[in-house]
Formats: C-alpha cells, sequence, structure tokens
C-alpha cells in the first residue's frame, strides 16, 4: 500500500513478466496493464512523479509515486510519542492514602444502620462501610511492614479480610466494626505473611506424616473428647521421641490454617509428665496466641468475654481459672446461666474461627 497526494490509499504494484501489451503487474489477484508509453523511467537515481495505469478498460488513473529507492519510502514513519513517566509504587501509595483519608469515620449508630442495610443487600451501603474502614486497613497493615511484604502488598491482603469483616459485621453484636474488623484484617495479613514467607520446603515423606498426622489427630479429639497434645498424636502413629521437637516445627511452619480451640491457646504446651520451660520459639507462638484470643474475645459481648476470660484463667495473672460455681457467684447470675453464656460465647467464637 501507498498513500497519494490527497490521502488516499493505493494499491502498491510491483512489475511482472511483460505481456502483448506491455509489461503485467500483479498484487495478490489483480492485474494491471502498464502501457509501454507510460512505464517508469529512472532518470539520476529518481523516478517518474507519476504513471499512467489501464484496469482492464479505457478508464485511467494517476497514482503520484513519490521518488525514492524503495517501497519502504512510501510509508512515512510516525513520529514517536514521547513515553510518560512511570509512576512509582510510593506515588500510589501516597495517591491512595490521601483520597482514603477524605472518607469520613463512622460513628456507630452509623454502622449499625450500614450494617441493617447491608443485610438487605444494599451495595451502596457496603461501599460506604468499606470505604469507610481503609484507614484501619492501613493502620494494621504498618504493624506488619518489613516481614517479607511490601506496604501495599500487606494492605491489599488487609483489604480481603476488610471484605469479609463487612459481609460477617452483624449490628446486634454490640461492639464497634472497628473491633470486629480487626480480627478479620490481621488474620488475612498473617495468613499472606505464612504463605509468602516461609521459605522451608516440607520434604514429601513428612507431607505424609502430617497427612496422618491430621487424621490422627481428628480421631483423638473424638476418643479424649478435647483436642490431644503434640506427644499423644505422636505416639499414636509411631514418630520416635527424638523426632518430636522437629515434628513440632515442621507442623508449626507447614499450617497454614490451624484448627484453634480455647484449651489450646491457653493450655500447656508439653505433656504433664514434661516440666521443662517453653523456648523463645515456642513463647513467642504461645503470646501470639493469647493475643489473637484476645481479639477474639474483643468481638463478642463484654458478658460473654468476661465469662470466658474467668473460666480459661484470663483474668488471672497466675492464669487460675474459675469454676462454674464460682463465676456465678462473681457476675451474679446462677450456674446454670454460666454455663449457657459460656456455650453461646464459644459456639460464636468458633462461628467466626471457621467462617473462613
Amino acid at each position: 500500500m501507498f498513500v497519494v497526494g490527497d490521502g488516499r490509499p493505493c494499491l502498491w504494484v510491483s512489475a511482472g513478466t511483460p505481456g502483448e501489451q506491455g509489461p503485467i503487474a500483479r498484487e495478490g489477484a489483480v492485474e494491471v496493464i502498464l502501457p509501454d508509453t507510460h512505464r517508469l523511467r529512472r532518470g539520476s537515481g529518481s523516478r517518474t512523479v507519476w504513471a499512467r495505469v489501464e484496469v482492464w478498460g479505457p478508464e485511467y488513473a494517476c497514482f503520484p509515486i513519490p521518488a525514492g529507492p524503495s517501497p519502504s519510502a512510501v510509508f512515512p514513519q510516525a513520529p514517536a510519542q514521547p513515553r510518560r513517566p512511570a509512576i512509582s509504587a510510593e506515588r500510589c501509595l501516597e495517591t491512595y492514602l490521601v483520597e482514603i483519608n477524605e472518607v469520613p469515620l463512622l460513628s456507630p449508630e452509623e454502622e449499625r444502620g450500614l450494617g441493617k442495610r447491608i443485610h438487605q443487600g444494599d451495595s451502596a451501603a457496603r461501599e460506604h462501610l468499606i470505604r469507610a474502614n481503609l484507614r484501619l486497613v492501613v493502620s494494621i497493615a504498618k504493624q506488619y511492614n518489613e516481614r517479607g511484604l511490601a506496604l501495599q502488598d500487606l494492605i491489599a491482603e488487609g483489604n480481603v479480610g476488610l471484605l469479609k469483616a463487612v459481609e460477617k459485621f452483624d449490628p446486634e453484636m454490640g461492639c464497634r466494626f472497628s473491633t470486629y474488623g480487626t480480627w478479620w484484617i490481621k488474620q488475612s495479613i498473617r495468613r499472606a505473611l505464612t504463605s509468602t514467607v516461609r521459605s522451608v520446603r516440607v520434604p514429601s515423606y513428612m507431607s505424609e506424616i502430617i497427612s496422618k498426622w491430621r487424621m490422627v489427630s481428628s480421631e483423638l479429639t473424638y476418643q479424649l473428647g478435647r483436642p490431644p497434645t503434640i506427644e499423644e498424636v505422636a505416639q499414636e502413629i509411631g514418630v520416635p521421641t527424638d523426632n518430636w521437637p522437629i515434628l513440632k516445627r515442621t507442623i508449626h511452619s507447614s499450617s497454614l490454617h490451624p484448627q484453634v480451640s480455647l484449651d489450646v491457646l491457653v493450655g500447656d504446651y508439653d505433656s504433664a509428665g514434661n516440666s521443662k520451660e517453653l523456648d523463645p520459639e515456642e513463647t513467642l507462638q504461645h503470646a501470639d496466641m493469647l493475643a489473637r484470643l484476645g481479639e477474639l474475645l474483643n468481638v463478642i459481648d463484654e458478658r460473654e468475654s468476661k465469662i470466658l476470660r474467668l473460666r480459661y484463667g484470663l483474668e488471672d495473672e497466675d492464669g487460675q481459672s474459675m469454676t462454674l460455681k464460682e463465676i456465678a457467684g462473681h457476675v451474679g447470675v446462677t450456674r446454670e446461666r454460666v454455663r449457657q453464656i459460656e456455650q453461646e460465647a464459644l459456639r460464636k467464637l468458633y462461628g467466626v474461627m471457621g467462617a473462613d
């Protein structure tokens, strides 16, 4: 193709084998006649400015042919567009922070109203509650900075948790959305860190042990009526005692979705016959679990939280738990009512943990 002076596109015609009426030029399936009297002539390295072409009939057309050594000269190169400067990730983050800071915070009454509208399927209320809490995600994400993920990635993962919290928020629970959403946001960020930062590859034989571990653990939980200790499961599947420390670390590092229970969170990690103190790694894990439990207890009703703290020794510095009768005298209700509140509170906690 080439373009004539007035901008009309035309076919580029290349010379072919001479025929009876003159050289025949072909372009695809189109044949045209170039009369001898109007053939292209070369002179001083340039071409004639036009040629008359007969297309199997009396009609004639004038095709301007620009001077130049090759057909490529016919196609003028479009001027290069200046490249727009790349926008840095830091610049994007700054813009994002400015935008979310423009959204006003919500009052408790506004949160409850939006929560009720969300349960009725109001997408505008859902969007409003999300945008009003994006700053909460950034605040929490900064607490996990420099742990293996960039701040932008931490914010993105936290936003995933925020979306879950918005979908599951019950305005009748009696707590602020920021308190409820914090649990989901932190859990989403922690799981992303665990999945991304973990660099130790678990061997195939250890994966088989972990698979058997989970199956045996479920069976023992049913038989014992409580979550089994690591030692009990290890004995059941025949793991040598010397390998227990390695197995503990492997299970902890490979478990992205651990089953959490209050007994495990506040109980001893070692068997009853082992009186050694927790090593630093286990101490940090235990502290982290207690912190997560504290966040969970902030999600439920204040009285339910109080009863669970007393029941599992979280109110006492020495970790001493109280009986149902003692709690009943402390909070001013019957023993049976304390038991009912405890069961209802546990049901709520397990619902929050298992809904993910």
